[in-house]
């Protein structure tokens, strides 16, 4: 009899579980004799919350739906009136308390939830009304008129605040002209007063010259200067003094280094050419080994003109008139061009010189065989 009570009573509590997961949302209490036994069997520990999560295989966040099936599927696994090979009283009473603990928690959000949407739809409700009719630009609170007026305050505060800042930069401008004029002042003082003290020396040297008697032998003595040029765009004073220092040889350094690097660079061209002209058309072995030194020497010449060229383009005034250095290559391909060039006029020419004497010679023979009939007939 002892054993039968004890089944009877594992069986109704069985099926009063089973009748209480089919319950969608009342929860009716077990009677405490049923549980009392349970506990009695069951000899585990209270565990976290998150475990009872990770027994039903549930994420925190998840909805009561969600919680009722995933007890169910249990149920149906670990129930021990299932008839599934898995079934096991132990399992299924730690997955009973585990729904009740998290279907609890769960309903405990949802009332937490429901509290602060009801806290901010009152909140909401204070708002203030009629905003579709304040268009100044979120400034001010209170009645519209109100809000007008503190708009308008507002708009005078940020136009004098800008007028501020309109004075202040343009003071700080006129304070950075006065600084740029006072210093283009100072450099022009400066330049006046060089240029005064070049006139006073200029004009000192040309009276001790005067005394010493330097322009006594000049030949336009005491004729009037010739007017060299009808420009009306050029000084006409600067310009005869120019004219007159050229003519008695007096140049710009840049000038007559100009002046040289043309000549030598000419010089240079004449000289290879005039060389390969002399080695002719056959090359021997020895005329190439002579060609070479040639080659040689004039790349030496070309680096040395290169450098009076960089220093050409360091004291002319003139970007325009800077000049570029002479590739040796290029002025040896040129100069064998031109070489050849040359032999095939000359060549041509001695042909021409050729036909033209045996023509002459043809007609010579004619006219004394004719002047020898003549003499014959006679």
């Amino acid at each position: 009899m002892t054993m039968l009570h004890v089944l009877l009573r594992r069986e109704i509590q069985c099926h009063a579980w089973a009748y209480l997961t089919l319950i969608p949302k009342k929860e009716k209490t077990v009677p405490s004799y049923c549980l009392c036994g349970h506990r009695k069997l069951s000899n585990h520990t209270p565990k976290n919350i998150k475990d009872f999560y990770r027994l039903l295989k549930l994420q925190e966040g998840c909805s009561l739906d969600d919680v009722r099936n995933s007890y169910r599927d249990l149920a149906k696994k670990y129930h021990p009136d299932s008839g599934s090979f898995t079934a096991d009283s132990a399992t299924f009473v730690q997955i009973e308390e585990a729904y009740r603990v998290v279907l609890n928690d769960v309903a405990e959000k949802m009332k937490l939830n429901e509290k602060e949407e009801e806290e901010e739809d009152k909140f909401k409700s204070l708002a203030p009304q009629h905003r579709q009719y304040l268009s100044f630009e979120g400034i001010g609170f209170g009645t519209p008129s109100q809000r007008e007026r503190q708009y308008m305050q507002f708009r005078v505060d940020q136009a004098s605040e800008q007028v501020m800042e309109y004075r202040k930069q343009k003071m700080e401008g006129q304070l950075a002209t006065s600084s740029a004029m006072l210093a283009k002042d100072v450099r022009q003082s400066k330049k006046v007063k060089i240029t005064q003290a070049i006139e006073r020396l200029v004009e000192d040297l040309i009276q001790e010259s005067m005394a010493k008697g330097d322009f006594d032998n000049l030949s336009g003595k005491g004729k009037p200067l010739q007017k060299f040029s009808d420009c009306p765009h050029i000084d006409p004073m600067t310009h005869n003094l120019n004219r007159i220092l050229i003519d008695n040889g007096y140049q710009p350094e840049w000038i007559l280094m100009q002046k040289e690097i043309r000549e030598t660079i000419e010089k240079l061209r004449k000289d290879l050419i005039a060389s390969r002209n002399k080695l002719g058309d056959q090359m021997t072995p020895y005329k190439i080994n002579l060609w070479n030194e040639i080659c040689e020497q004039f790349i030496e010449n070309i680096k040395k003109l290169n450098k009076r060229i960089n220093d050409f383009n360091l004291i002319v005034p003139i970007l325009s008139r800077q000049m570029v250095h002479f590739n040796a290559n290029k002025e040896i391909a040129r100069a064998q061009e031109l070489s050849e060039t040359q032999r095939e006029k000359a060549k041509a020419a001695e042909n021409t010189k050729q036909a033209g004497h045996e023509c002459g010679r043809e007609s010579d023979l004619k006219t004394s065989f004719l002047k020898w009939m003549n003499l014959i007939l006679k």
